[in-house]
């Protein structure tokens, strides 16, 4: 098992995931509702820190439900957690072995509210603490950068948030998920020609808002663990407030946009961008506007919802950064210094 075969299993286990664990997500959401709760408080890190700044888009927007970010080392060294009163505790880890983020929900737990773990590990150190356990379900996920674990843990915020609301038609466009991956895999050979152009390529930065601002820290975490490449990744919005003042002529800029509500904003960033500082602009979009005006062009599907999109468009992402590893000629098994499981204090 490689990390190219795990990026290609990712239909597979969105198709698994709404087979065998639906039933499961509505389960845990009916308790979930019945509870009543009044936020959710959530702890990752790495890679599940970026799904959960999906889920801070998502079940804000969707289920009006606010989503507070943990600071694990309240609760791990200073051992100072503040009130958990009315929230949910949830816990995402593809190893459920982080101390850290164990230490979160124990102490949640400890407070008296409902607790939930979503891991690829259902007999992990996390999963045996919550109340509530939803497994990934991707079978073993060797390859150090993850992959399929991270559209999984997107799958299962996409799933929680239809089923908190009952929503039957979300579920169904959620049903398209497993193809709409399997037709971005079908790009896997004009991105490995793509990727070929920034094999010299030593940074860049990576732009993304609302639903696909989490896109934007993911594809940055995969080009910084695997290609080595200095990948900064903001908003459209924070990045006018003062980043943007790196940028010279022929800077990389990476940009994951779908039509939505932040289109035009990133759109008209991107454009001055192009006419004033004259960069270098690689787009993941489904927009002719946007793919028109850039020098490199990843085409995403039309006719997804923008809520959704993030589950496809990271699929790009992940083969850019695998095929850019392996022009630089990099390990994309084994990037240096790091292991599958980190456990942090």
């Amino acid at each position: 098992m490689s990390l190219n075969s795990e990026i290609f299993e990712q239909p597979s286990v969105s198709e698994g995931l709404l087979s065998n664990r639906m039933g499961v997500v509505q389960d845990i959401a009916k308790e979930i509702n019945k509870a009543a709760i009044k936020y959710i408080f959530l702890a990752a890190r790495g890679t599940s820190d970026n799904a959960g700044l999906y889920a801070k888009y998502l079940w804000g927007a969707f289920n009006r439900l606010p989503i507070a970010l943990a600071a694990p080392s309240l609760f791990s060294l200073y051992v100072k957690p503040p009130s958990l009163k009315d929230a949910l505790v949830l816990g995402i880890s593809q190893s459920g072995q982080s101390p850290d983020i164990v230490s979160v929900i124990t102490e949640g737990k400890r407070q008296g509210v409902p607790t939930l773990a979503i891991t690829n590990d259902p007999k992990s150190p996390l999963a045996l603490v919550a109340d509530y356990v939803i497994d990934l379900d991707c079978g073993p996920e060797k390859a150090v950068a993850a992959t399929k674990t991270y559209t999984a843990s997107l799958m299962v915020i996409a799933m929680l948030s239809v089923a908190l609301k009952g929503d039957k038609e979300r579920l169904v466009e959620l049903e398209r998920i497993p193809d709409l991956l399997q037709e971005m895999l079908g790009l896997d050979e004009m991105i490995h020609g793509l990727a070929q152009r920034y094999r010299y390529m030593q940074q860049c930065v990576v732009l993304g808002r609302g639903y696909n601002y989490a896109t934007a820290f993911e594809w940055s975490l995969k080009l910084k663990e695997l290609a080595y490449v200095i990948a900064a990744p903001y908003s459209s919005s924070d990045f006018r407030h003062g980043p943007m003042a790196v940028l010279t002529q022929g800077f990389p800029v990476f940009v994951v946009a779908h039509t939505g509500e932040v289109f035009n904003d990133m759109m008209d960033l991107l454009s001055v961008l192009i006419e004033e500082r004259e960069i270098e602009l690689l787009a993941i979009s489904n927009e002719p506007r946007l793919l028109g005006i850039a020098r490199t062009q990843i085409h995403t599907p039309a006719n997804i919802p923008e809520w959704m999109s993030p589950i496809v468009s990271i699929v790009p992402a992940q083969l850019f950064s695998y095929h850019l590893t392996q022009a630089k000629g990099l390990d994309t098994e084994s990037p240096r210094g790091l292991r599958k499981v980190t456990r942090t204090r």
